[in-house]
């Protein structure tokens, strides 16, 4: 053996040989480099959708609440809050609700004793909530001008209430407040910043206030600030609301939230790609294992070669090359399996999948490419043939220190 090409040629002739066991022993590399790739192609991908949904709803959405010594058992704002809101400097617009407590909802009168247990929120909502909120009809239209001023009793409702109540879109179809018939007029697709509005049933101020008596007030208003100024917004809101006084007003900004599961998606990563080095550092225990067991099955063709003249330098870079070429292999197929994890598992999660994922570790954020390829498949490749080179070392010099009268006892 005169070259390195032919001490390849023999090394991978030594695997393909035995093809059953070489993929067998290449499934360390295979599993770990997939799970690590996985899991940071998933996170990020999850981050990637709650980044588009943050840079399409925006982030400058804030809650007010009424709070405290504003009511005791529902406490609510003055009536006149929105002109107050919308005075303050900095708010682009607003939208006030009224959450109605005390009623059953329920889709027809047998089923009431049912939603009495498992209640449906009803919120009163002005022409603005649409906009400000950022939502889109899946059907019908919204309240109009006749449906406010004459408190007509119709409902526009959520999808996920439109699901449970199977309501279907071109149907006429009532639902029941209190026993009293409401006809549903639209409804709007999922809220993704104000989750409770996908179970809601939404009136008109003046109804609420005709049927139940709940007057005309609001307990909650929800603000879009300038981009720029949300913080300033949000300090300032409760002093708008309460002019100075001690009504206490809780305000937050729903965004946060998302930012928040982006940032547990970051821990998460973390713990997954770990039990992937886990999966890799097994799958090296493996291959040591079995090139071992492979040293002594093949110790008659290292006693022969040995015969021939070839050194154990050339021995152990045999098997030593068998190692690396199974850690090579195996850490390709294993960022096939986890690229195609990462792109199935996103599209039946309907996330944006992201294939140059970031990894941040103790804090610090690898680049997202080396040299052009995405950083966490040079890692992932990198680690796969770590883990078989200081797998092969042993077995390697296991087969260098074979005598040629020893192989004869062997084999």
């Amino acid at each position: 053996m005169r070259s390195i090409r032919d001490l390849i040629g023999v090394a991978l002739s030594g695997l393909t040989a035995r093809v059953s066991r070489t993929l067998l022993i290449m499934l360390g590399p295979i599993i770990g480099v997939s799970a690590i790739v996985a899991a940071v192609g998933l996170t990020e991908s999850a981050k990637g959708d709650l980044q588009q949904d943050l840079a399409e709803l925006g982030t400058n959405l804030i809650t007010a609440e009424a709070a405290g010594s504003f009511g005791t058992q529902n406490p609510t704002f003055p009536e006149d809050v929105r002109d107050r809101v919308l005075a303050l400097s900095g708010v682009e617009s607003a939208t006030a609700t009224q959450s109605i407590t005390g009623v059953v909802t329920a889709p027809y009168d047998a089923a009431a004793t049912y939603y009495t247990a498992f209640p449906t929120p009803v919120l009163t909502a002005d022409s603005a909530f649409l906009e400000v909120m950022q939502i889109e009809l899946r059907s019908g239209r919204w309240l109009n001008d006749f449906d406010y001023n004459t408190g007509a009793r119709v409902a526009v409702i959520g999808l996920d209430v439109a699901n449970e109540f199977e309501y279907r879109a071109g149907t006429n179809r009532t639902i029941q407040i209190n026993g009293l018939d409401y006809g549903i007029v639209g409804v709007y697709e999922p809220v993704k910043l104000v989750t409770n509005f996908n179970t809601a049933v939404l009136i008109p101020p003046l109804t609420a206030d005709n049927d139940f008596d709940v007057g005309l007030e609001t307990n909650t208003i929800y603000v879009r600030a300038d981009p720029t100024r949300v913080v300033e917004v949000e300090e300032a809101l409760p002093v708008a609301i309460n002019l100075g006084g001690s009504d206490e007003v809780n305000t937050s900004v729903p965004s946060d939230a998302l930012e928040a599961a982006a940032a547990a998606d970051s821990t998460l990563q973390i713990i997954v790609a770990s039990m992937g080095i886990l999966a890799l550092v097994v799958g090296g225990v493996g291959i040591a294992n079995v090139m071992s067991i492979s040293v002594i099955q093949r110790s008659a063709e290292i006693g022969i070669r040995r015969a021939l003249g070839h050194g154990r330098s050339v021995i152990a870079w045999q098997f030593l090359l068998e190692a690396v070429a199974v850690g090579f292999f195996g850490g390709l197929g294993g960022l096939a399996v986890g690229v195609l994890i990462v792109v199935y598992a996103s599209h039946i999660a309907g996330w944006t999948y992201v294939l140059e994922p970031v990894l941040v570790v103790g804090g610090y954020e690898f680049p997202s490419e080396f040299l052009g390829v995405p950083t966490i498949y040079v890692l992932g490749m990198g680690a796969a043939l770590f883990t078989s080179v200081v797998a092969g070392l042993y077995p390697s010099v296991k087969a260098a220190r074979l005598e040629p009268l020893e192989t004869l006892r062997l084999g």
